[in-house]
């Protein structure tokens, strides 16, 4: 039974990962000069094909602040779809530029918009997606601490937010049958998730943040189905390592200081719920991952439903 489940679980998960669209990105450049700027979009041409007037709706999903937009070219260059615009401002930014990116609906919803501004020696950079849609760009050399200080409190936030991310941390909890098991699952799935980062741009892109979030229910309920059918498992570490890699692979489109905010939020949730689920009687063990299961494949079919 063991050998068979194993494999089985695993390359569901894999097969699921292969044909998911797992992060949408564009780019953008912004060069202020003055009272006015220039705008290059760049986003990938299956991602614009679909959209309806993309020479002017993609745009339109990108504002900043009361700049106004004077002109634009859109065309294809080679797989990507390219805008070119021009703004004019009614007063001058020296300092600070309020921006609005809502491309994630007109695209995907796991759309990701990666903008770099830059106005003289001076370079900002942001990420937008369908939870950050405005920030402000300031042109001022950010220092390096205040950088990664931005992005990791994004990922710390993102984290927070994942409800399918919080039901794994709380299977991993179950899971452990000691402290020093614990630790081990805590490690192991945190070495997944950063080695997912470099992995997620090399996979195909066109699933939906919703059905990502589906995927990811279903890791919690194989883990649950784990804990239920092999409870004296002696390799669970590396079934561990496998669903963090797969959760790792909803990062691995943002920067990676967003792992610097993320990765000690889940470590210490996990160690508060290790510490609550080792205190736990044993004979609630398995009502809880059957509990834990019920609750996965409710988020796997609300996701689903919504996507």
């Amino acid at each position: 039974m063991r050998r068979r489940l194993k494999p089985l679980g695993l390359l569901a998960c894999f097969s699921a990962i292969a044909q998911a669209h797992v992060v949408s990105i564009s780019t953008g450049e912004l060069h202020v000069d003055g009272p006015t700027a220039t705008f290059e979009l760049r986003i990938p041409m299956y991602e614009a094909a679909p959209v309806p007037h993309p020479e002017s709706t993609l745009l339109a999903h990108i504002r900043f602040g009361d700049g106004h937009l004077v002109k634009s070219a859109c065309g294809q260059e080679e797989s990507f779809y390219v805008c070119r615009a021009e703004y004019e401002f009614p007063r001058l930014h020296r300092d600070s530029l309020e921006v609005e990116c809502t491309l994630y609906q007109v695209t995907v919803p796991n759309h990701v918009h990666l903008l770099t501004a830059i106005q003289g020696g001076n370079t900002d950079q942001q990420v937008f997606d369908q939870r950050f849609t405005g920030a402000e760009i300031r042109f001022h050399p950010p220092s390096p601490a205040e950088k990664i200080a931005r992005n990791a409190i994004a990922g710390a936030t993102r984290a927070l937010a994942s409800a399918s991310g919080l039901l794994f941390l709380f299977g991993l909890a179950l899971a452990a049958r000691s402290k020093a098991e614990a630790i081990t699952f805590g490690a192991v799935f945190l070495l997944g998730e950063a080695a997912a980062r470099p992995l997620g741009p090399l996979l195909p892109v066109s699933f939906t943040a919703r059905q990502i979030e589906a995927v990811l229910a279903l890791s919690v309920v194989y883990l649950a189905i784990e804990i239920l059918l092999l409870p004296g498992g002696g390799s669970r570490w590396s079934v561990v390592a496998v669903l963090g890699l797969l959760h790792g692979v909803s990062l691995a489109g943002f920067p990676a200081s967003y792992l610097i905010g993320a990765m000690p939020v889940q470590a210490v949730l996990l160690a508060a719920l290790a510490l609550a689920a080792l205190k736990m009687p044993r004979v609630w063990l398995r009502p809880s991952a059957g509990a834990l299961m019920i609750a996965a494949l409710a988020w796997f079919g609300l996701r689903l439903w919504r996507s």
